[in-house]
């Protein structure tokens, strides 16, 4: 076991130095992605990932975000939320359309393509695939971690293409964090952080690994604690604990019809991301925000891993952060009875036309 982990951690580190060599955009997670996710299918050690490597990775995340939810931006996401529930509803709507019409093109059953689509967390995706009568599992997976793993690869080249002016890690040029500035103050947020991931856990929040510190820390720097800024290199490493862990997730063999299920992913997720591109362009223009916040604010892709690219760009992480989770919250709670009504419909106007 302990060989299979070394293996995986050689080839992560071997894809974070080689992005990092060729100055290609977050390079510490794409770089262990790419490199996992390749290596894993080409040797004949089985690559091994534990679930809690990822989870220090997205504490790491979760500690970073919190710290940029001062009082002055807390207030600035309260009074933008009629917003963000406007643009997460027809995020999800032009999911729900562009889902129907890639079924009937593709000839697959809308509701196995429908919550494949939805840029949902990819566990509570599952999950509801789960509790729905003829979904394809395998297939929803595969949908779901295909346009994860599009929109960290595609996100990056559009925020830090040339139209944007941005160059990579500027959002650590302001101040360079050191090893000596943690102590003492970091106890009380690691204490507070796992007080979060206990509770959330407890209440079955979504993402509790993540949510939890959030939450915690959120609530110290609101109050008035300032908590100390984390290293470079230990948000690069948390980079490289996630990439590993979307790189091993991908799993093509799997499928039964590979073409067919690829060219549907692949659809489906740019769609997707074409039609966030379109919302941020009005998101900039209504509260003109730069365009990375913007952009980062709407893509559909996990919210450590766009608070991820956040930090890199120096886009406002509190204002990313807002959109990004109440979406999450959103797709957690109002989508699935949502889903599940539907299917209902749907499986009665089957029935009736039989």
């Amino acid at each position: 076991m302990k060989k299979n982990i070394f293996i995986t951690f050689s080839a992560a580190v071997l894809g974070a130095g080689l992005f990092s060599l060729l100055h290609i955009p977050v390079a510490f997670l794409l770089g262990p992605l790419t490199a996992v996710m390749i290596g894993s299918r080409l040797s004949r050690i089985p690559f091994y990932w534990p679930a809690g490597f990822r989870d220090a990775g997205i504490i790491i995340v979760g500690y970073s975000i919190g710290l940029s939810f001062t009082q002055e931006a807390v207030l600035l996401i309260l009074q933008k939320l009629p917003f963000i529930l406007l643009v997460t509803v027809l995020l999800v709507l032009f999911s729900a359309l562009s889902a129907l019409l890639i079924a009937k093109l593709m000839g697959i059953d809308y509701p196995t393509v429908l919550i494949g689509s939805i840029p949902g967390g990819l566990s509570q995706m599952i999950l509801l695939a789960e509790e729905v009568k003829g979904i394809d599992i395998t297939v929803v997976t595969f949908m779901q971690v295909a346009r994860l793993i599009m929109i960290i690869f595609i996100i990056p080249v559009l925020v830090f293409g040339p139209w944007m002016n941005i160059t990579s890690g500027t959002g650590f040029t302001a101040s360079e964090a050191l090893w000596r500035d943690l102590s003492p103050d970091i106890l009380l947020f690691v204490f507070v952080s796992f007080a979060g991931i206990i509770l959330s856990r407890r209440v079955k929040l979504p993402t509790p690994y993540l949510l939890g510190p959030i939450m915690g820390t959120a609530g110290l720097v609101i109050s008035g604690i300032n908590g100390p800024q984390l290293p470079p290199s230990v948000l690069d490493f948390s980079q490289l604990l996630m990439g590993a862990h979307i790189g091993m997730m991908m799993k093509p063999e799997k499928l039964d019809n590979k073409v067919k299920t690829i060219s549907l992913a692949a659809l489906s997720g740019l769609l997707l991301i074409v039609c966030s591109v379109l919302l941020s362009f009005l998101v900039i223009h209504v509260f003109h925000l730069s365009p990375a916040t913007g952009l980062l604010s709407l893509a559909p892709g996990g919210m450590d891993q766009m608070a991820i690219i956040a930090h890199e760009t120096g886009a406002d992480l509190a204002i990313v952060t807002g959109y990004q989770l109440f979406r999450l919250f959103f797709i957690f709670f109002v989508v699935p009875p949502f889903l599940k009504w539907i299917f209902l419909k749907f499986k009665r106007l089957a029935s009736s036309g039989e």
